[in-house]
């Protein structure tokens, strides 16, 4: 049996079919997940949809080395790990036992057609005994909980709470009538929902060793800069009029996240712990760490371009963009990490911070540099995430300048006809 802390012990053991366990990084879903199919699943063949860098690193193969379970059969069933990418391809598996890691069942797409295919009780079953029987017995790890209750749609489908999404919307969700775009204005019965959600949420609350201290870390932005994109809507970087309200919040990002002085307090912080990760988001920003730190600092990047180990050096800056690496990987290496730029989503941000954040970190503070300007988009997207919420466009433009409306920010555009 694998050798797990209490509470490992008591998830593994709440754990049923169709369960999605919840856990902050770093609090041990994988050894769990693990556990739980050793107690309760082998001798089934085991299949891991996972994201392709964890399939690509060969964690999972780890993980399931500690109770001698492999590619070959032996006492236990055959381990199988690919990525969600992947996952059509074992649509037609029946009696084994899949572990989905890392929640990607967003919306009606192909990846959750396929996982109804794969884990949705009664699918393809002829059973006497249990008709309710799953085609495969299935559990979901999660670092973050759902944002709304369609996060959970596809979950409360497979586990037979309801027949498909359109059964779910007709009993639960609202639309805004009138909208342009569907929209959901809120939610029905949300008693009931919150029944099933603690039906098949497995919680893994742990006491951490660790303790973030997170600082707001102030630095300076180009206000002259800002009031032409914000109050006389111009495109500074293309000398023309901005077309609509996605632009003027991109072009808000790009004046403060641009700003020098963002530069200059990464290499101050780098002074301070040697070896930093720095989380960013777009290219340009990219662009301005590799020529700033230049050769002040070893280097190394994990983005849409590069792949690179952490340098092997006493001190080092590691750039990270947020999409590509906000999970799927970790390091113990270091106890501070720089947010260059903030993210829209509450995940990545949480998600990020975890990569360090670990079991087995040997530090007991780890500290979380948040470059803060006091602009409009700087607060708006702080005051987001301290809601754990996804930031909006729409919603701040109304609640920054009155509306959301094209017409009304952008009298200047034309707008096509109607048809």
């Amino acid at each position: 049996m694998l050798d797990l802390r209490e509470h490992q012990v008591t998830a593994r053991d709440k754990l049923r079919n169709g369960s999605i366990l919840y856990g902050l990084v770093g609090t041990g879903k994988s050894r769990t997940a693990v556990a739980y199919y050793e107690k309760y699943e082998s001798p089934k063949d085991v299949y891991v949809i996972t994201t392709a860098k964890k399939r690509d690193s060969w964690d999972w193969e780890r993980e399931f080395a500690a109770i001698a379970c492999g590619t070959e059969h032996t006492a236990h069933g055959k381990l199988v790990v690919d990525s969600w990418n992947n996952i059509d391809k074992y649509i037609d598996v029946q009696g084994a036992f899949f572990i989905f890691d890392e929640q990607r069942l967003v919306g009606n797409g192909a990846w959750v057609k396929a996982f109804y295919k794969i884990a949705k009780k009664n699918a393809h079953i002829n059973t006497e005994s249990d008709p309710w029987e799953s085609k495969n017995n299935w559990i979901l790890l999660s670092g973050t909980p759902g944002d709304t209750w369609m996060d959970y749609a596809p979950v409360f489908i497979a586990n037979g709470f309801f027949k498909n999404i359109t059964e779910f919307r007709a009993k639960h969700v609202v639309m805004e009538p009138f909208s342009k775009f569907p929209k959901i204005k809120g939610y029905l019965n949300e008693t009931k929902l919150e029944l099933m959600r603690n039906h098949v949420l497995v919680e893994m609350p742990y006491e951490k060793h660790t303790k973030r201290m997170v600082n707001e870390w102030p630095v300076q932005h180009d206000k002259e800069a800002f009031k032409q994109v914000t109050v006389n809507r111009w495109n500074i970087y293309e000398d023309r009029p901005i077309r609509d309200v996605a632009e003027m919040f991109r072009l808000m990002r790009r004046v403060v996240n641009e700003d020098p002085s963002r530069l200059d307090e990464v290499l101050k912080i780098q002074k301070m712990h040697k070896k930093i990760i720095v989380f960013y988001t777009f290219d340009y920003e990219l662009d301005a760490l590799r020529q700033g730190i230049g050769c002040k600092v070893p280097q190394a990047e994990w983005n849409g371009h590069k792949k690179e180990a952490i340098p092997d050096t006493d001190k080092w800056i590691y750039l990270v963009q947020y999409v590509a690496g906000a999970e799927g990987w970790n390091c113990t290496e270091t106890d501070a990490m720089v947010f260059y730029s903030q993210t829209y989503s509450w995940k990545n941000f949480e998600q990020a911070q975890g990569r360090i954040d670990r079991l087995d970190t040997p530090f007991t503070n780890l500290y979380y540099y948040v470059l803060m300007s006091d602009s409009l988009i700087d607060r708006a997207i702080k005051g987001s995430l301290s809601e754990k919420k996804l930031f909006n466009e729409r919603k701040a433009a109304r609640e920054l300048f009155g509306t959301g409306n094209v017409v009304e920010l952008f009298p200047s555009v034309e707008l096509p006809a109607a048809a």
